[in-house]
Order: structure tokens, then C-alpha cells, then sequence
């Protein structure tokens, strides 16, 4: 597995990991009253804060044992591998921007703060998600 790969795999896992913790938490503070009244922005900076480290770390520790193993080729990348990145970046892109259309909406019905921020929130994450998918899938079956 080269080095790109492995950062994108970290970054699914990491991503899918945090999105589902956050839900979780933010459902049990919501307990049985309305979502709307969970003071969700430090649950939300906290999510994203710790996958950002966690990405980090998880990419090192992942990257010293398959230096260790494999001392040739670590950290390295080509032409493919940029193309690939290119590739999963348009295609979470296109989740970014119905996200951003989805907050435009939500804006212009005057929603709750809650449901504008969580979209975007979640645009993100899916968008992230969905473009190391379509990575992923690039690195096992090639670019079309």
C-alpha cells in the first residue's frame, strides 16, 4: 500500500469514526428535549480538533511500521497518485457544494443555527469521506 493510500484510509476511518461519535454525543445531550437546544458548537470543535490529531497520529504510527517494513518507496508519490488525489477531490467537491446549497436554503427559511451549522458540518465530513472513497477505489481498480 503506498503512501497516499494509507493517508486516505486513515483519513475514512478517522472521518467515520468522528462523525458517528459526535451524533452520539450530541444525541445524548439532547436527551429527550429538542436537538435545537444542545449547545453543539464545543461538541463540534472538539469532534473536529481530535480527528485532526488523530489523523495525524494514526498516519505516523501507520507510516513508522510500514517504513519499517518496507524501507523503499515510504512517503513517496507519483503521477497517479496525484491524479488519483485530483480525482477524489472533485468528487468531494460535489458533496461540499450541496452542502453549501443545503445551508443557502436553510438560511434563506431562517432555520435554527443547530441545522445550518450540522449541515455543514456533515457537508464536510461527507465530502472528505466521499472523495477517500472514490480514492480508494481508484487505488484498487484504476482510474477510468
Amino acid at each position: 500500500m503506498v503512501y497516499e493510500e494509507r493517508n486516505t484510509w486513515v483519513g475514512l476511518i478517522v472521518s467515520a469514526i468522528a462523525m458517528t461519535v459526535y451524533v452520539i454525543v450530541v444525541l445524548q445531550q439532547a436527551g429527550d428535549g429538542p436537538l435545537t437546544e444542545v449547545v453543539w458548537w464545543p461538541i463540534m470543535l472538539w469532534t473536529i480538533g481530535l480527528s485532526i490529531v488523530a489523523s495525524i497520529v494514526v498516519s505516523i504510527l501507520w507510516g513508522i511500521l510500514a517504513g519499517m517494513r518496507e524501507r523503499d518507496g515510504v512517503g513517496k508519490s507519483d503521477q497517479r497518485d496525484r491524479d488519483i488525489a485530483r480525482m477524489g477531490g472533485r468528487v468531494g467537491q460535489a458533496f461540499l457544494v450541496i452542502a453549501g446549497l443545503g445551508v443557502l436554503v436553510l438560511c434563506a427559511f431562517e432555520a435554527d443555527w443547530f441545522w445550518i451549522a450540522n449541515t455543514m458540518y456533515f457537508g464536510f465530513a461527507l465530502s472528505a469521506f466521499a472523495g477517500g472513497v472514490a480514492s480508494v477505489i481508484a487505488y484498487r481498480r484504476g482510474l477510468i
